[in-house]
C-alpha cells in the first residue's frame, strides 16, 4: 500500500456511501477516512473510493469529498441526513476563481442560489441549522440581502450574525486598539468594508442552540450574582457580532490559495453553536480549500461531506486536512 492509503475502484456498483460491508468494516477501523467521488462517472455507475490515513485522533471524522457539481452531488443524498451546513457560496462580485465563473447576470445568480438551497434544504435534518457566510462590497452591498430575502423562500431566517473581521475600539482610558486585518480601499465614496454576514436558518425557526457554548466571560463580574439565569458561571451569550480575524500569512499563494475563504474559527463557532457531538454531520456544498472541513475535523464530528468542482482547490482540501 503506498503511503496514500488503498484506491478501490468497482462498476456496476451502488453509490459510493452504500459499499459492501467488508469495505465498511475495514474503513471503520481507520482513523480518518476520505472518499473521493468523481460525480461525472456517478451517472454510469463507476465510482472510486480513495483511503487516506493520517494519525489517530480521539473522534475521527469520516470525510467523504466530492469532486464536482454541489447540486447534483447533493441530490444523490439521502433526505433528512445532514445535521449542520457551514458554506460560503459565490459572491457573484467578479471574483477570480480557477473554475467557477463570478460574473453572472443578478437574476440567474439568485434562481441558481435557489435550487443548491432547495437541495440543502432536502438534506438537512428537521432540527438542522445552514449557517450561510455571504459579503458584499462597498460599490455592491445589497447583495447579501438580496441573497437572504431568495433563501427565506425555503427557510426562515432564525438568527444574523456579523463577522466582524477588523476593528477599532476606544478603552475607558481613551486609548485607541485596533486589530483584525482588512483589504484596504482607496476611494472618495467608500470606507473599507470590515465585515460579512453569516446567516443562521433553519427549517421551522425553532431549532434549539448551545448559546453558552461560544460564551465569553463578564466583564463585570458582579453580574454573575446579580442574574439568576447564569447559575453561578462566568460566561455569558457572546451576542451576535463576532470578532474572528484572518491569521496573519506570509504568503497568499502558498498559505491560502483562494481568493475568498473564512477562517477555520469561523466555522467552528458554527458546529458550536448549533451543538457539537460525535454523532453530528456537517456539509459544505461549496468547499474551497477545506476551511470548513478542517473545522470539523477540529471539533471530531462524525461525518463531513464537501462538494468542490475545483479539482486544484480539493487537492489542497485534502492536504489541509491532513495537516
Amino acid at each position: 500500500m503506498n503511503r496514500e492509503g488503498a484506491v478501490h475502484r468497482a462498476r456496476g456498483g451502488r453509490a459510493p456511501h452504500f459499499i459492501g460491508s467488508a469495505i465498511r468494516k475495514f474503513i471503520s477501523r481507520i482513523a480518518l477516512r476520505f472518499l473521493l467521488y468523481d460525480v461525472a462517472n456517478l451517472g454510469t455507475g463507476s465510482y472510486m473510493v480513495q483511503i487516506i490515513t493520517t494519525p489517530a485522533r480521539k473522534n475521527p471524522t469520516e470525510f467523504a469529498l466530492t469532486l464536482g457539481d454541489c447540486i447534483r452531488g447533493m441530490s444523490r443524498l439521502a433526505a433528512d441526513s445532514v445535521d449542520v451546513v457551514v458554506t460560503s457560496p459565490p459572491y457573484n462580485l467578479g471574483i477570480k476563481y480557477g473554475e467557477y465563473d463570478d460574473h453572472q447576470l443578478r437574476d440567474n445568480y439568485l434562481q441558481w442560489s435557489l435550487h443548491w438551497g432547495a437541495q440543502v434544504q432536502r438534506v438537512l435534518k428537521e432540527k438542522g441549522s445552514l449557517f450561510l457566510n455571504v459579503g458584499g462590497s462597498p460599490s455592491n452591498p445589497l447583495l447579501p440581502h438580496q441573497l437572504i430575502l431568495e433563501m427565506s423562500k425555503l427557510f426562515p431566517l432564525q438568527n444574523t450574525f456579523h463577522w466582524i473581521k477588523s476593528i477599532t475600539v476606544e478603552t475607558r482610558a481613551g486609548e485607541q486598539i485596533s486589530v483584525g486585518h482588512f483589504k484596504p480601499i482607496s476611494s472618495h465614496r467608500y470606507v473599507t468594508d470590515c465585515h460579512e454576514y453569516v446567516f443562521h436558518l433553519t427549517k421551522t425557526g425553532n431549532t434549539s442552540v448551545d448559546r453558552l457554548a461560544i460564551g465569553v466571560p463578564y466583564a463585570d463580574k458582579s453580574n454573575i450574582k446579580r442574574w439568576g439565569h447564569t447559575g453561578g458561571h462566568d460566561k455569558r451569550c457572546r451576542g451576535n457580532n463576532w470578532f474572528v480575524p484572518y491569521k496573519t500569512i506570509r504568503s497568499r499563494e502558498e498559505q491560502r490559495p483562494h481568493p475568498a475563504t473564512f477562517p477555520v474559527e469561523l466555522a467552528e463557532q458554527c458546529i458550536k453553536l448549533h451543538g457539537c457531538s460525535p454523532s453530528l454531520v456537517v456539509m459544505d456544498p461549496f468547499l474551497g480549500i477545506g476551511h470548513s472541513a478542517v473545522a470539523a475535523r477540529n471539533l471530531g464530528v462524525g461525518r463531513f461531506i464537501g462538494f468542490e468542482i475545483d479539482k486544484e482547490y480539493l487537492t489542497e482540501a485534502r492536504e489541509i486536512i491532513q495537516s
